[in-house]
């Protein structure tokens, strides 16, 4: 039985003195989980891929996959002998090859390890279908893209990475084809690493989200954990989910602690981390904290609204100059222009109280 699936232990990854990562831990306890490795552009996470893949060699540290180890100073075992399919972002179709025989090369090279899905089901899965007869330079970087991932599906991987798999596609295809590709990997018990600066794309996908800034994974987590309960400002300002406001701890030895903003009144729920009573922190306030409520006689000034199709996003003032957002659903039957009285219920409670 095996102890993991797959591990970094203390992994350095480099491809220029800019580009790199270093110290990462990261297991991947059974197979068919699908982890998601978040954050900006050119921070390493392709690195991180094209070595586990073998493409580059492991600057320190050590790769395991499947109890094996692959990757170390001095161990590197050669791509074609690791059984890992990795889909890039640019991707490497061959040009002199059609599309079928593109996606027929995956299964070329097939371990045959019982995956029982054919071409044809992932064909349709991915809205192939009517651009099979064309050549690369024929079709769109989307559909290039979605032509790369089905070639690395038929390859029959033991693990799978994804280097911004959907990042081509038209939006109004992508949450249609990630839904897809995500019921798919779990029917057919794929382990998967999917590399994105996209959240939104991260939490709806991934078992575990790993968070990399600054040349370091910052936190690994369940996606619920990584949003709700950031480990450090620095996760919480990259994410963009909210705001920082200025309180003062009440009480910090019961159930539910207290806060107190100088215009919110007292905020209630559960402290993260243990303050000592009276000490000035910082709180997360993200769009969802907040309830409005038209009757409340706490309101602020709104400053800005913006309609994101299900909600509204209403932006409002404190005197002190806090810029904070609060979550209205778009069916609310009263809108709120710039300028207006903007209610917030009453005593405030935060299930989780983020503080640094």
């Amino acid at each position: 039985m095996l102890n993991r699936f797959f591990e970094i232990k203390a992994g350095n990854f480099v491809a220029s003195e800019k580009n790199k990562v270093n110290n990462v831990n990261l297991k991947i306890e059974k197979k068919g989980e699908i982890v998601s490795l978040l954050g900006p552009s050119g921070v390493g996470k392709t690195t991180i891929l094209r070595t586990i893949a073998g493409l580059q060699k492991l600057s320190s540290g050590e790769i395991f996959l499947k109890d094996k180890l692959i990757s170390s100073k001095d161990v590197h075992i050669e791509p074609e002998e690791r059984n890992i399919a990795l889909s890039f972002q640019d991707n490497s179709l061959f040009p002199n090859y059609k599309v079928i025989d593109n996606i027929n090369f995956g299964k070329k090279r097939s371990n045959g390890n019982g995956f029982s899905y054919e071409a044809d089901d992932i064909i349709k899965l991915l809205h192939i279908e009517p651009i099979l007869e064309k050549f690369p330079h024929q079709i769109s970087a989307g559909e290039a893209q979605r032509v790369s991932l089905a070639r690395s599906l038929m390859s029959k991987p033991d693990l799978l990475l994804l280097d911004e798999p959907f990042s081509n596609i038209d939006q109004s295809l992508k949450e249609e084809i990630q839904y897809s590709v995500k019921k798919l990997l779990k029917k057919i018990n794929l382990t998967t690493i999917i590399v994105t600066h996209d959240s939104y794309e991260a939490f709806s996908l991934a078992d575990r989200c790993g968070i990399i800034l600054n040349q370091e994974l910052k936190q690994y987590d369940v996606p619920y954990n990584v949003h709700h309960e950031p480990n450090s400002l620095e996760v919480a300002k990259f994410l963009n989910k909210g705001v920082f406001v200025d309180v003062k701890v009440l009480t910090n030895d019961c159930a539910v602690h207290s806060l107190q903003h100088n215009e919110l009144g007292e905020i209630r729920g559960k402290l993260l981390k243990n303050y000592p009573k009276g000490k000035s922190v910082k709180l997360l306030l993200q769009p969802e904290d907040l309830v409005h409520d038209d009757q409340s006689k706490l309101k602020l000034e709104v400053v800005d609204r913006k309609f994101r199709g299900t909600n509204f996003i209403y932006t409002l003032k404190t005197q002190k100059g806090e810029h904070i957002p609060v979550f209205v659903h778009s069916h609310h039957i009263h809108q709120h222009e710039k300028s207006e009285k903007f209610g917030i219920k009453t005593p405030i409670f935060i299930d989780h109280l983020v503080c640094f």
